[in-house]
């Protein structure tokens, strides 16, 4: 099979992964389980690299972050330091806190700038130039981030039956096949889940080649993806539009 390597437009970066992690499990941003973060960060990494999805170089660095705070944290306090020694994750918890409201302060202005777009549109003009509004990304894929969505593979190649011994075998399976297949499922039904997509698949490559697919139907807009609930199942449904 040959590589294929997925590259995303605004990909997001490791403060988003990690803010995803404590809205997630619901943890509290001044107090950090260093430990569990890190493994959880070094996992998501393993499946964007499996997936050969383009990993900026901050994600690396934020990684060697976690692994020297969680260094110093298993650390002896030094002598005569006493309680004036700062909190190894007090700057990192910092970044955060700015980072998240930074956040939470543009998502209030896109709200305010879709109201005020309703109130008095200006609407076309003879000499304005034909720019008919398009199906946007953000269509596509509704209240669904990147890491939903690996995490929705994680959970699909949790389910794959674990081999005990190790077996070389060539499986001929194409992203082109998988785009067929998902075209195919969804022309048979309107609605479904990833895991349902690959339920009846016992090989791990052939998940992550229709994983792969997924995000290829995704961006020709055959299909959209939403999310419900908050880290709930993500829902596929055949795009009508």
């Amino acid at each position: 099979m040959n590589t294929y390597a997925v590259k995303l437009q605004d990909f997001e970066g490791p403060l988003d992964l990690m803010l995803f992690f404590i809205k997630r499990d619901e943890l509290d941003i001044y107090d950090i389980p260093i430990a569990r973060i890190t493994k959880e960060f070094f996992e998501y990494i393993h499946y964007m690299q499996q997936l050969d999805l383009e990993i900026a170089g901050e994600f690396l660095v934020m990684a060697a972050e976690l692994m020297q705070i969680k260094v110093r944290l298993l650390l002896p306090p030094e002598a005569g330091a006493g309680q004036s020694e700062e909190d190894p994750r007090a700057q990192l918890i910092k970044r955060l806190v700015e980072y998240k409201r930074f956040k939470e302060v543009a998502d209030a202005m896109r709200v305010l700038e879709a109201e005020a777009m309703l109130v008095a549109p200006r609407g076309y003009h003879d000499a304005d130039p034909v720019n008919l509004p398009m199906e946007t990304a953000n269509d596509l894929v509704r209240d669904v981030s990147l890491f939903d969505l690996i995490a929705s593979f994680q959970f699909a190649m949790d389910r794959v039956p674990k081999r005990t011994v190790h077996e070389i075998l060539r499986i001929n399976v194409t992203i082109e096949e998988q785009m067929a297949y998902i075209v195919d499922f969804f022309s048979r039904r309107s609605e479904g889940t990833f895991a349902e997509l690959v339920i009846d698949m016992r090989e791990r490559i052939r998940v992550v080649v229709t994983f792969l697919a997924l995000l290829e139907v995704i961006r020709a807009r055959q299909v959209v993806v939403r999310q419900l609930h908050p880290f709930g199942d993500l829902s596929i449904m055949r795009n009508v539009a």
